[in-house]
């Protein structure tokens, strides 16, 4: 079983079955395009359990994804896909980047989600695309846009309600998709979902419990990540 691929929080694995990958999750925490690095011990298994709790739930709404099976505490057996270099950012309050770029307070709401595209490129920034910019740089086609965007907002319609339940506000997330190699071509939710990808708010309080406490210095990174854990299982 080979090193297939490694990025900046998991590992891919062959494995005896060439449909299927291992995928590990690392401690290693990366933010501002990896210009900010940091180690901490038992995230790569608390995204892992996050992820697979949240991937099951989804899979019982409905939502195809890369998931294959459990393997232990920091990795999961997925299906090989080709992911598609178009990342997709849904956002239901205004935070981050986009604050940032368009003046709009933290913490104000949406009265629409709003989804986003941006070129998977560490090298480009990750920059905002369109469906235009896909097209033409051959990375998905407008049907193909359009089923990522109709895919994303059925996965932020079943998410928010998860996590209100948990008592968390789902600010917004980032998420990726995969063609399966299979010879069925289907387009599947792939990557992880966790605090590294996606902003998570106390709903009471106001606590952030993601990546923007590794972000912005606010200490306790695992103890949020670790409180988001515990909520989900207490809900499973």
């Amino acid at each position: 079983m080979g090193l297939l691929y490694e990025g900046k929080a998991k590992k891919l694995f062959t494995t005896d079955d060439s449909d299927v990958l291992r995928m590990e999750f690392k401690d290693e925490a990366t933010a501002f395009n990896a210009q900010k690095k940091s180690e901490f011990e038992d995230k790569g298994k608390l995204n892992k359990a996050i992820t697979l709790l949240i991937y099951k739930m989804l899979e019982s709404k409905g939502v195809g994804t890369h998931l294959v099976a459990d393997v232990d505490d920091i990795n999961l057996l997925v299906k090989k896909v080709d992911i598609l270099l178009v990342e997709v950012i849904v956002r239901n309050v205004a935070a981050g980047s986009f604050s940032k770029r368009v003046g709009v307070k933290e913490g104000t709401p949406f009265k629409q989600p709003i989804v986003e595209f941006s070129y998977k490129s560490d090298e480009h920034g990750d920059p905002l695309i369109n469906d235009d910019y896909a097209r033409e740089m051959g990375l998905a086609t407008y049907e193909e846009c359009e089923e990522l965007r109709q895919k994303a907002r059925v996965i932020n319609d079943v998410m928010i309600d998860f996590f209100k339940e948990c008592g968390l506000k789902l600010v917004d997330f980032k998420i990726e998709f995969g063609r399966t190699t299979d010879g069925s071509d289907i387009i599947v939710l792939a990557d992880e979902i966790s605090p590294d990808t996606c902003r998570l708010w106390d709903i009471e309080t106001g606590e952030k419990m993601d990546k923007d406490r590794f972000r912005e210095d606010l200490g306790g990174v695992m103890e949020g990540y670790a409180s988001v854990l515990k909520r989900l299982q207490d809900q499973a």
